[in-house]
């Protein structure tokens, strides 16, 4: 590991002072110091906003829930109302890593971490997200894991996070500070498509703290689920996982939320298959049908199209679980 500059914030202004002119914010630092170890990250300098007084989960007088960026996987997974009222995002938390690693691992730097595409943490391979223009091995080389939805031909990878994917479903909202004042996006709108830039993964300004994550009172599911299929039982990252919420009344779907893991290089929302089953029979055909209809703009790579059936059977059998 190259040598660094380190310093400890106390307060959101210190922080953003500090990290001008390129430096790394440093929470819990579970993605960050590996790829430092790895020779991937190089920052000269790393700002350590774990003390910063933006943890805790809170309730807003609209029904809100804004939950602080410092704040534990752990925490927010073992909230009494993220468990009531977001149920599929307490168990996207628990499918991640290991107790060790959720005590320390942040929500905002839960966001912010990359891909755990091989051929990224490769130094000795090309990979157009580290070095931009140097090509993607991945399209021709070990892919059985990657993307089949939204990629392109300039990366195949994969986003890591289980948690994201449930923001996602609940039109989450993340709110950040810079040194021109405060922001906010839409987590559907954090991940910009892989297109052309695929070393440019959020949409933050440049120098951008994330300092809550919003969720929303209408988007509440205490019947929600997230189901992640992997390739050991623990301690590994989506093959394809999906967090759902199905309203059903009088055998129709009222409402429904769908988001995928593991298929793209951002967490997929799938409207296509919502607008679908939206105001239909919630029957196993059309649950199956819905996945169909999402699943048909995938262009996988000749060694994961296995990932589009394994998504249109947990698609359906999700549905069929929360609806039954």
């Amino acid at each position: 590991m190259r040598e660094f500059a380190y310093h400890r914030a106390g307060e959101v202004a210190e922080a953003l002072a500090a990290a001008a002119g390129g430096a790394r914010y440093l929470a819990g630092g579970t993605n960050l110091v590996d790829l430092m170890k790895h020779g991937v990250e190089t920052p000269a300098r790393l700002v350590d906003v774990r003390f910063l007084p933006l943890r805790g989960i809170r309730e807003t007088p609209g029904g809100d829930l804004v939950i602080g960026a410092t704040t534990t996987n752990s925490d927010l997974a073992a909230h009494p109302e993220v468990r009531r009222r977001y149920p599929a995002l307490s168990q996207a938390v628990l499918a991640g890593a290991s107790g060790q690693l959720r005590n320390m691992a942040t929500v905002g730097g839960n966001l912010m971490q990359r891909t755990r595409c091989a051929y990224f943490a490769d130094l000795s391979e090309p990979c157009n997200k580290r070095v931009p223009g140097s090509g993607c091995a991945a399209v021709a080389g070990a892919h059985h894991n990657h993307a089949v939805l939204g990629r392109s031909p300039h990366c195949a990878a994969t986003h890591a996070s289980d948690m994201a994917v449930a923001l996602a479903a609940f039109d989450a909202t993340v709110r950040f500070e810079t040194a021109e004042g405060a922001g906010e996006i839409p987590l559907a709108r954090f991940y910009p498509p892989v297109g052309d830039t695929p070393e440019r993964e959020t949409a933050l300004p440049p120098g951008a703290l994330i300092t809550e994550v919003v969720l929303p009172g209408a988007a509440i599911s205490p019947g929600s689920r997230y189901r992640k299929v992997r390739e050991r039982a623990s301690y590994a990252f989506a093959t394809v996982s999906i967090a759902a919420h199905l309203e059903v009344q009088r055998g129709s779907v009222r409402g429904v939320r769908i988001a995928l893991g593991g298929v793209a290089s951002h967490p997929w929302r799938a409207r296509t298959a919502e607008v679908f089953l939206l105001d239909g029979p919630a029957t196993a055909g059309r649950f199956r049908a819905a996945a169909e209809a999402e699943l048909s703009a995938a262009a996988p790579l000749p060694g994961n199209a296995y990932k589009v059936t394994l998504a249109r059977n947990l698609i359906a059998a999700v549905l069929e679980e929360i609806a039954g």
